[in-house]
């Protein structure tokens, strides 16, 4: 008696010691995973590509407008463009169309210099619309993984009518390994674009002070 005790004990330490990898719950989640990591490589990549883009485009030396407005101010034209061709920006590109314009109505300035600020903010808002695809729609396939995990499971059970709660409770736990990473990659995928979207927000709010700054500038008096 002594003796089966011991060796119950002994196998229940060995299996609550049993441990499996990331790796080995992956590829126990079965073909699902494959198109769940593509969708995870496609969103790490547009985010890392679009968040290196944004902050790019927000980099604008604070001496710039200054600059600017001090050469417009003199009648400098040419000097003026000369300073928004060398900043690769948005803000200089809007700015550059705003010099373009000098001599036209103040409303025709606006209207050309808000038209190239919704071609900045397509701009950096390209691609984004992927992700907001990937997080609703990798929770979707790990469910559909799952419930097709679980089909399976069922008719191994109604074929060997092996019902033993070991039994389900394998066939349950990996089938499931989809729908966590589904919720996962979607969960991230939904954060990195709040993130990118807050950046785009910051970026944009640069773009409108310095187009409202340099419409303050055409009223000055020309030196």
């Amino acid at each position: 008696m002594v003796l089966l005790q011991i060796v119950t004990d002994t196998t229940a330490l060995q299996s609550a010691n049993q441990s499996i990898s990331l790796w080995d719950l992956a590829v126990r989640g079965g073909v699902i995973m494959v198109p769940l990591a593509l969708m995870w490589i496609i969103a790490l990549y547009i985010f890392v590509e679009r968040l290196l883009t944004i902050n790019k485009a927000g980099k604008v030396p604070q001496s710039f407008m200054n600059s600017v407005k001090d050469l417009v101010v003199r009648g400098d034209i040419n000097g003026a463009k000369i300073v928004c061709s060398q900043n690769e920006t948005p803000i200089a590109r809007i700015i550059e169309k705003g010099i373009l314009r000098i001599g036209k109505p103040i409303e025709n300035i606006e209207k050309s210099m808000e038209n190239i600020g919704r071609l900045e903010l397509y701009k950096m808002e390209k691609n984004m619309v992927i992700l907001t695809i990937i997080a609703g729609v990798a929770p979707m396939f790990g469910f559909l993984g799952t419930i097709a995990g679980m089909i399976q499971t069922f008719f191994q059970i109604s074929i060997t009518s092996d019902i033993t709660l070991g039994s389900i409770a394998d066939g349950i736990y990996v089938k499931m390994i989809t729908s966590a990473t589904g919720l996962i990659i979607g969960i991230m995928a939904y954060i990195g674009h709040s993130y990118l979207n807050a950046q785009i927000d910051k970026v944009v709010n640069q773009m409108e002070a310095a187009s409202a700054e340099f419409i303050d500038v055409l009223h000055a008096p020309v030196k």
